[in-house]
């Protein structure tokens, strides 16, 4: 490598981190469509769908906390193969579910929450990986954030086909094979040392530790409390309620295909993420948010599929934008030693209130109207952007400059495509990301 060249990206572990995160977010994306086009095209109601989305999200926010705490204590590289044989088996089990039939709702709510659980197990560590395995992070974080884009696009389009021709228990086999994948790339990973907590530490210390960090950070709380307005009022209800107009209107496999268009904007919105470094992120991606609201208008306007088509692709685009620069803000921001801990509240905030605005979903439309709620939900983004534009703390937070391909630096990305504002000042300058990156001993590829 010369350093007037960028890091390389593909060594060993990046490919086999890549491939596992890849396999992983498949099997998640597929599982949204499945289970909400699955159990409307078996006849059950509105507010099944949404109960099931929630039983899968709350145990997620629940335990997420206490997931970066343990990624912390036993390594995220163990969490994370533990959380996808967990899957694994779920997958399965909803399989055996499906084909079967839905008679039991509570086989299902069960299911999904030990899904969600695992989930929460898997993402810290998934936030502290991406520097032990590359060298050029910013580069390695845009890889997988389109990966991510691609996964969105081709899960809930190979979601919709198949539940369409009323197989939605091979959906779940396709996604217990990925999740299989994703263990055995894990297995094989080969990562630096890893500090071992302070003799002594309890969880509930490291808990604590956790917070007075994020506490300390004034645009990621601000940020975050927010978000957990547009979780509930926004973000929440969208996914049952767009499936409870769209797929009654076009069918499944038409919903599918949405889906999909909309996971080819984030594959735009990646790319643009990619080369645009805006030296205020957040100010810069909470603009590219004025796009999100076009999703749940175009659906509650009733507009005609290739009107939709142009709603989802930009809206997709705009909201991956913000998560790369969100995520970007976090991890490149926090000190590598706690940022498991950090990400796993950052994470916990963001995506706390989904359930309830699940749950809520179904009765909200049945007083009012899906398309009524919905209305609300895009105007109830508009203010969230307003509202991070209005904060100073969030709109003037700078970029951290890259510090250039001998460190192999550069801001990261990972997502609020996951379910948040999705995931990453100045604590760089104390040596905390540095200092853990040269700790790692990053591999290359003749050193892996």
């Amino acid at each position: 490598m010369h350093d007037a060249n960028p890091a390389p990206i593909w060594s060993r572990s990046f490919r086999l981190y890549f491939t596992a995160r890849s396999c992983g977010l498949l099997g998640d994306a597929m599982l949204p469509v499945a289970v909400s086009a699955g159990l409307i095209g078996s006849g059950h109601p509105l507010s099944t769908v949404g109960y099931a989305l929630a039983w899968w999200l709350a145990p997620f926010a629940g335990l997420i906390l206490l997931g970066g705490v343990l990624a912390d204590r036993f390594t995220a590289r163990r969490m994370m193969i533990g959380a996808d044989l967990a899957n694994l088996v779920t997958r399965i089990l909803l399989a055996v579910l499906f084909f079967h039939g839905v008679r039991h709702t509570g086989q299902l709510y069960a299911l999904l929450a030990v899904a969600g659980a695992a989930g929460a197990m898997f993402q810290p560590g998934a936030a502290s990986t991406v520097p032990l395995v590359a060298r050029d992070v910013q580069g390695a974080n845009g890889v997988l954030r389109t990966a991510e884009a691609v996964t969105a696009l081709g899960g809930p389009a190979l979601a919709g086909a198949l539940v369409g021709a009323g197989s939605t228990g091979w959906v779940m086999v396709i996604a217990a094979v990925t999740f299989g994948v994703s263990a055995l790339c894990l297995l094989s990973l080969r990562l630096g040392p890893v500090p071992a907590p302070p003799p002594g530490d309890s969880l509930w210390r490291n808990l604590v530790a956790g917070w007075r960090e994020f506490r300390s950070r004034r645009w990621m709380w601000g940020v975050i409390l927010i978000w957990m307005v547009y979780s509930v009022l926004g973000y929440g209800p969208l996914i049952p309620l767009a499936a409870g107009v769209l797929v009654p209107a076009h069918g499944s496999a038409v919903y599918g295909l949405l889906s999909a268009v909309y996971g080819v904007g984030t594959v735009v919105g990646g790319v643009v993420a990619i080369r645009f470094k805006p030296h205020r992120p957040l100010a810069a991606g909470s603009l590219a948010m004025l796009a999100a609201p076009l999703y749940p208008l175009g659906v509650a306007l009733h507009l005609p599929v290739p009107a939709l088509v142009g709603c989802l692709l930009v809206a997709g685009a705009g909201y991956t934008f913000w998560g790369v620069m969100w995520a970007t803000s976090v991890q490149t921001q926090v000190p590598g030693e706690v940022l498991n801990r950090i990400h796993a509240y950052e994470v916990a905030g963001s995506v706390c209130m989904v359930p309830l605005g699940s749950a809520l979903a179904g009765p909200a439309a049945g007083a009012y109207g899906a398309s009524a709620v919905l209305l609300f939900g895009a105007v109830v983004t508009v203010g969230v952007v307003v509202a991070l534009l209005a904060t100073p703390s969030i709109r003037g937070l700078r970029r951290v400059p890259d510090r250039g391909a001998a460190e192999g630096a550069g801001p990261i990305a990972a997502g609020p495509g996951s379910a948040g504002p999705s995931a990453a000042g100045p604590i760089l300058a104390k040596g905390g990301y540095q200092a853990t990156r040269e700790a790692a001993a990053v591999p290359s590829d003749s050193s892996a």
